[in-house]
Protein backbone atom coordinates (compact mmCIF):
# COMPACT_ATOMS: atom_id res chain seq x y z
CA UNK A 1 0.00 0.00 0.00
CA UNK A 2 1.45 3.35 -1.09
CA UNK A 3 1.20 6.36 1.25
CA UNK A 4 2.21 9.93 0.37
CA UNK A 5 3.28 12.49 2.95
CA UNK A 6 3.18 16.29 3.17
CA UNK A 7 3.62 18.87 5.90
CA UNK A 8 4.22 18.79 9.63
CA UNK A 9 2.01 18.85 12.69
CA UNK A 10 -0.75 16.59 14.03
CA UNK A 11 -1.42 13.68 11.66
CA UNK A 12 -4.39 13.76 9.30
CA UNK A 13 -5.20 10.94 6.86
CA UNK A 14 -7.19 11.59 3.65
CA UNK A 15 -8.92 8.60 2.02
CA UNK A 16 -10.04 9.00 -1.59
CA UNK A 17 -13.25 7.90 -3.28
CA UNK A 18 -14.11 5.06 -5.63
CA UNK A 19 -12.42 4.97 -9.05
CA UNK A 20 -9.94 7.33 -7.43
CA UNK A 21 -6.50 7.78 -5.93
CA UNK A 22 -4.66 10.35 -3.81
CA UNK A 23 -5.31 12.87 -6.60
CA UNK A 24 -8.93 13.23 -5.46
CA UNK A 25 -7.35 15.49 -2.81
CA UNK A 26 -5.13 17.52 -5.14
CA UNK A 27 -6.81 20.82 -4.18
CA UNK A 28 -6.80 20.12 -0.44
CA UNK A 29 -3.40 18.71 0.44
CA UNK A 30 -1.26 21.84 0.51
CA UNK A 31 -3.65 24.05 2.53
CA UNK A 32 -3.84 21.28 5.14
CA UNK A 33 -0.10 20.60 5.03
CA UNK A 34 0.62 24.10 6.38
CA UNK A 35 -0.88 22.94 9.68
CA UNK A 36 -0.78 19.13 9.72
CA UNK A 37 1.21 16.08 8.75
CA UNK A 38 -0.97 14.93 5.86
CA UNK A 39 -0.91 11.25 4.89
CA UNK A 40 -2.71 10.40 1.64
CA UNK A 41 -2.68 6.73 0.58
CA UNK A 42 -3.92 5.02 -2.51
CA UNK A 43 -6.39 2.45 -1.19
CA UNK A 44 -5.63 -1.19 -2.06
CA UNK A 45 -6.55 -1.83 -5.69
CA UNK A 46 -6.44 1.86 -6.62
CA UNK A 47 -3.70 4.06 -8.06
CA UNK A 48 -0.22 2.85 -7.13
CA UNK A 49 -1.35 0.39 -4.43
CA UNK A 50 -1.55 -3.32 -5.13
CA UNK A 51 -4.63 -5.45 -4.56
CA UNK A 52 -3.91 -8.59 -2.51
CA UNK A 53 -5.70 -11.75 -3.68
CA UNK A 54 -9.10 -12.29 -2.11
CA UNK A 55 -9.61 -8.69 -0.97
CA UNK A 56 -13.16 -8.00 -2.13
CA UNK A 57 -14.99 -6.26 0.74
CA UNK A 58 -14.91 -2.93 2.52
CA UNK A 59 -14.01 -4.76 5.74
CA UNK A 60 -10.98 -6.37 4.10
CA UNK A 61 -9.82 -3.02 2.73
CA UNK A 62 -10.26 -1.43 6.14
CA UNK A 63 -8.12 -4.12 7.75
CA UNK A 64 -5.28 -3.29 5.36
CA UNK A 65 -5.66 0.47 5.80
CA UNK A 66 -5.79 0.14 9.59
CA UNK A 67 -2.60 -1.91 9.59
CA UNK A 68 -0.94 0.58 7.25
CA UNK A 69 -1.99 3.45 9.50
CA UNK A 70 -0.18 1.78 12.40
CA UNK A 71 2.94 1.65 10.23
CA UNK A 72 2.95 5.35 9.29
CA UNK A 73 1.55 6.81 12.53
CA UNK A 74 2.67 4.61 15.40
CA UNK A 75 0.07 3.93 18.11
CA UNK A 76 -1.05 5.37 20.42
CA UNK A 77 -0.53 8.74 18.69
CA UNK A 78 -3.89 10.41 17.98
CA UNK A 79 -4.93 10.85 14.35
CA UNK A 80 -7.80 12.37 12.39
CA UNK A 81 -9.40 10.69 9.37
CA UNK A 82 -11.11 12.36 6.41
CA UNK A 83 -12.88 10.16 3.87
CA UNK A 84 -14.49 11.13 0.58
CA UNK A 85 -17.34 9.02 -0.87
CA UNK A 86 -16.21 5.35 -0.82
CA UNK A 87 -13.26 6.52 1.27
CA UNK A 88 -15.76 7.72 3.87
CA UNK A 89 -16.93 4.15 4.35
CA UNK A 90 -13.36 2.94 4.75
CA UNK A 91 -12.54 5.82 7.10
CA UNK A 92 -15.51 4.89 9.27
CA UNK A 93 -14.48 1.25 9.40
CA UNK A 94 -10.91 2.23 10.31
CA UNK A 95 -12.19 4.62 13.00
CA UNK A 96 -14.16 1.73 14.49
CA UNK A 97 -10.98 -0.37 14.58
CA UNK A 98 -8.87 2.50 15.97
CA UNK A 99 -11.43 3.99 18.35
CA UNK A 100 -8.86 4.70 21.06
CA UNK A 101 -6.88 7.13 18.91
CA UNK A 102 -9.03 8.51 16.07
CA UNK A 103 -10.04 11.89 17.51
CA UNK A 104 -11.99 13.34 14.55
CA UNK A 105 -13.70 11.57 11.65
CA UNK A 106 -14.82 13.74 8.73
CA UNK A 107 -17.06 12.17 6.08
CA UNK A 108 -17.51 13.97 2.74
CA UNK A 109 -20.30 12.58 0.57
CA UNK A 110 -19.98 9.20 2.25
CA UNK A 111 -21.94 6.12 1.23
CA UNK A 112 -22.67 3.07 3.33
CA UNK A 113 -25.80 4.45 5.00
CA UNK A 114 -28.22 2.05 3.26
CA UNK A 115 -30.43 4.95 2.16
CA UNK A 116 -30.54 4.10 -1.53
CA UNK A 117 -29.20 5.92 -4.56
CA UNK A 118 -30.91 8.54 -6.65
CA UNK A 119 -31.42 7.76 -10.36
CA UNK A 120 -29.01 9.59 -12.64
CA UNK A 121 -28.54 9.98 -16.37
CA UNK A 122 -26.95 7.09 -18.19
CA UNK A 123 -23.17 7.35 -17.95
CA UNK A 124 -21.12 7.66 -21.11
CA UNK A 125 -19.32 4.44 -21.98
CA UNK A 126 -15.54 4.61 -22.19
CA UNK A 127 -14.34 1.86 -24.51
CA UNK A 128 -10.90 1.07 -25.97
CA UNK A 129 -11.97 2.02 -29.50
CA UNK A 130 -12.53 5.68 -28.59
CA UNK A 131 -10.07 8.31 -29.73
CA UNK A 132 -8.35 10.33 -27.02
CA UNK A 133 -10.66 13.27 -27.71
CA UNK A 134 -13.73 11.02 -27.54
CA UNK A 135 -12.54 9.42 -24.29
CA UNK A 136 -11.92 12.81 -22.72
CA UNK A 137 -15.37 13.96 -23.78
CA UNK A 138 -16.92 10.84 -22.21
CA UNK A 139 -15.08 11.36 -18.93
CA UNK A 140 -16.09 15.03 -18.92
CA UNK A 141 -19.73 14.01 -19.41
CA UNK A 142 -19.52 11.50 -16.55
CA UNK A 143 -17.99 14.09 -14.25
CA UNK A 144 -20.94 16.36 -15.03
CA UNK A 145 -23.46 13.56 -14.42
CA UNK A 146 -22.04 12.27 -11.14
CA UNK A 147 -19.29 14.33 -9.60
CA UNK A 148 -19.37 18.08 -10.25
CA UNK A 149 -22.54 20.18 -10.19
CA UNK A 150 -21.23 23.21 -12.08
CA UNK A 151 -19.95 22.25 -15.56
CA UNK A 152 -17.72 25.33 -15.53
CA UNK A 153 -15.70 23.66 -12.75
CA UNK A 154 -14.86 20.66 -14.97
CA UNK A 155 -11.48 21.82 -16.19
CA UNK A 156 -8.82 19.85 -18.04
CA UNK A 157 -7.16 18.91 -14.75
CA UNK A 158 -10.38 17.32 -13.48
CA UNK A 159 -10.68 15.30 -16.69
CA UNK A 160 -7.02 14.24 -16.40
CA UNK A 161 -7.55 13.06 -12.82
CA UNK A 162 -10.74 11.17 -13.71
CA UNK A 163 -9.24 9.44 -16.76
CA UNK A 164 -6.11 8.26 -14.99
CA UNK A 165 -7.90 7.12 -11.86
CA UNK A 166 -10.55 5.14 -13.73
CA UNK A 167 -7.86 3.50 -15.85
CA UNK A 168 -5.92 2.32 -12.79
CA UNK A 169 -8.82 1.12 -10.62
CA UNK A 170 -8.79 -2.64 -10.00
CA UNK A 171 -10.91 -3.05 -6.87
CA UNK A 172 -14.53 -3.85 -7.73
CA UNK A 173 -16.70 -1.61 -5.56
CA UNK A 174 -20.01 -3.07 -6.69
CA UNK A 175 -22.87 -2.25 -4.32
CA UNK A 176 -20.71 -1.33 -1.31
CA UNK A 177 -21.61 2.40 -1.47
CA UNK A 178 -25.31 1.49 -1.17
CA UNK A 179 -24.81 -1.02 1.65
CA UNK A 180 -25.05 -0.50 5.40
CA UNK A 181 -21.29 -0.88 5.90
CA UNK A 182 -20.87 2.54 7.51
CA UNK A 183 -24.09 2.33 9.54
CA UNK A 184 -22.94 -0.93 11.11
CA UNK A 185 -19.62 0.67 12.10
CA UNK A 186 -21.11 3.81 13.66
CA UNK A 187 -21.85 2.31 17.11
CA UNK A 188 -18.17 1.39 17.46
CA UNK A 189 -16.86 4.85 16.56
CA UNK A 190 -15.92 7.10 19.48
CA UNK A 191 -14.38 9.94 17.43
CA UNK A 192 -15.97 13.33 16.97
CA UNK A 193 -18.06 12.93 13.81
CA UNK A 194 -18.41 15.57 11.09
CA UNK A 195 -20.55 14.70 8.06
CA UNK A 196 -20.51 16.89 4.96
CA UNK A 197 -22.32 16.73 1.63
CA UNK A 198 -22.36 19.00 -1.37
CA UNK A 199 -25.85 20.52 -1.42
CA UNK A 200 -26.17 19.44 -5.08
CA UNK A 201 -24.74 15.92 -4.65
CA UNK A 202 -26.73 13.65 -6.99
CA UNK A 203 -25.84 10.37 -5.27
CA UNK A 204 -28.08 10.39 -2.18
CA UNK A 205 -31.69 9.34 -2.72
CA UNK A 206 -32.51 10.58 0.77
CA UNK A 207 -33.00 14.20 1.84
CA UNK A 208 -30.36 15.78 4.09
CA UNK A 209 -32.68 15.49 7.08
CA UNK A 210 -32.77 11.68 6.79
CA UNK A 211 -28.99 11.44 6.40
CA UNK A 212 -28.58 13.63 9.47
CA UNK A 213 -31.07 11.53 11.45
CA UNK A 214 -29.39 8.27 10.43
CA UNK A 215 -26.04 9.49 11.70
CA UNK A 216 -27.50 11.15 14.79
CA UNK A 217 -29.14 7.89 15.86
CA UNK A 218 -25.63 6.70 16.74
CA UNK A 219 -23.87 10.07 17.23
CA UNK A 220 -26.40 12.58 18.59
CA UNK A 221 -23.81 15.36 18.47
CA UNK A 222 -22.84 14.77 14.82
CA UNK A 223 -21.76 18.00 13.12
CA UNK A 224 -23.80 17.88 9.89
CA UNK A 225 -23.00 20.36 7.11
CA UNK A 226 -23.91 21.12 3.51
CA UNK A 227 -21.61 22.88 1.05
CA UNK A 228 -23.70 25.32 -0.99
CA UNK A 229 -23.64 24.79 -4.74
CA UNK A 230 -21.31 21.79 -4.66
CA UNK A 231 -21.85 18.35 -6.12
CA UNK A 232 -20.49 14.99 -4.99
CA UNK A 233 -16.77 15.80 -5.40
CA UNK A 234 -17.08 18.83 -3.15
CA UNK A 235 -13.43 18.71 -2.11
CA UNK A 236 -12.52 19.51 -5.73
CA UNK A 237 -15.42 21.68 -6.88
CA UNK A 238 -15.66 23.78 -3.70
CA UNK A 239 -12.09 23.32 -2.51
CA UNK A 240 -11.85 26.68 -0.74
CA UNK A 241 -15.00 26.04 1.29
CA UNK A 242 -14.01 22.46 2.10
CA UNK A 243 -10.48 23.48 3.06
CA UNK A 244 -11.80 26.18 5.40
CA UNK A 245 -14.19 23.66 6.94
CA UNK A 246 -11.43 21.08 7.43
CA UNK A 247 -9.06 23.59 9.00
CA UNK A 248 -11.85 24.58 11.36
CA UNK A 249 -13.00 21.12 12.46
CA UNK A 250 -9.49 19.66 12.63
CA UNK A 251 -8.35 22.48 14.88
CA UNK A 252 -5.71 24.21 12.79
CA UNK A 253 -3.76 26.82 14.68
CA UNK A 254 -0.53 28.56 13.76
CA UNK A 255 1.00 27.00 10.64
CA UNK A 256 3.54 24.33 11.49
CA UNK A 257 5.87 25.48 8.75
CA UNK A 258 6.28 28.35 6.34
Amino acid sequence: MVWRLWGAGPPVVLLHGGSGSWTHWARNIMPLARHFTVWVPDLPGFGDSGLPPGVETAEALADIVSSGLDDVVSPPAPVSLVGFSFGGIIAGLVAARQRDRVRTLVLIGAGGLALGAAPTRQLARVTPNLTLAEARAAHRENLEILMIADPAQIDEAAVDVQMENVRRTRFKIGAIPFSDALVRALPRISARLVAVWGARDVFPASPPELRHATLAAHHPEVDFRLIDGAGHWANWEAADAVNAMLLDVLGAGTPARA
